[in-house]
């Protein structure tokens, strides 16, 4: 029987990433982001804060490798440019309907990402600002798309899907902390999900017809 040869000091490496990256994860959970100290990682990690310090260059930096993986607009999972590459046509309606339905999705399960978007909108940090700078150029790519569709009208598709992901945002964070209804809706239920999934789609079904009987009226 052949034996297992040792992988060596490079997976080494990457199992003590992982942990301190874990780690992070844990502490925003528990503790939210005042918790994330050097000395807190290395100890939830079961690493030595000297390993942290070697891989990486300050706390910050491993909170920003973490928080980019999470955030919903940046993650792999779900980026604007891998739905707009993958759509195969320019149905701007479909597609922001899916990115958004994917968004209320992915936040209502993820209580890391809950807690990031609360240290986002209630401290000034450079780490946020630069997440929500590349979540910006993210967007521009979709309203660039978006934006041959809506000449000639009033409507602002930009303000529109800034009150959606906002109102995303609000009730889902409302819902998980004070776990009761909102507007009479439980949406930390199925089909509380399910009723702002539909509302989503019907606004954004309106938003588009309004802009073609604008642009017909212009062209008659």
């Amino acid at each position: 029987m052949q034996k297992k040869i040792y992988a060596g000091i490079k997976n080494d490496k990457e199992r003590s990433k992982k942990k301190i990256l874990d780690a992070v994860g844990i502490i925003i959970r528990s503790q939210g982001y005042t918790g994330l100290t050097i000395t807190n990682i290395a100890k939830v990690a079961g690493v030595s804060r000297r390993l942290i310090d070697k891989y990486y260059e300050s706390v910050d930096q491993l909170v920003e490798i973490y928080v980019r993986g999470k955030d919903y607009w940046v993650a792999p999972a779900g980026n604007t440019g891998s739905v707009m590459a993958n759509s195969g046509s320019l149905d701007t309606r479909s597609i922001l309907e899916t990115l958004l339905v994917n968004q209320l999705e992915y936040f209502s399960k993820e209580e890391e990402m809950q807690k990031i978007v609360l240290w986002q909108i209630s401290e000034r940090s450079k780490i946020m600002f630069e997440v929500a700078e590349e979540r910006e150029r993210l967007g521009a790519e979709f309203f660039k798309m978006s934006d041959p569709f809506f000449d000639h009208t009033d409507i602002d598709l930009r303000a529109i899907a800034g009150l959606l992901v906002g109102g995303i945002y609000y009730m889902v964070l409302h819902a998980k902390s004070n776990d009761s209804l909102f507007c009479q809706i439980d949406v930390n239920s199925v089909d509380g999900l399910n009723r702002i999934k539909k509302a989503i789609g019907e606004i954004l079904f309106d938003t588009y017809k309004r802009a073609e009987k604008q642009k017909g009226k212009k062209h008659k």
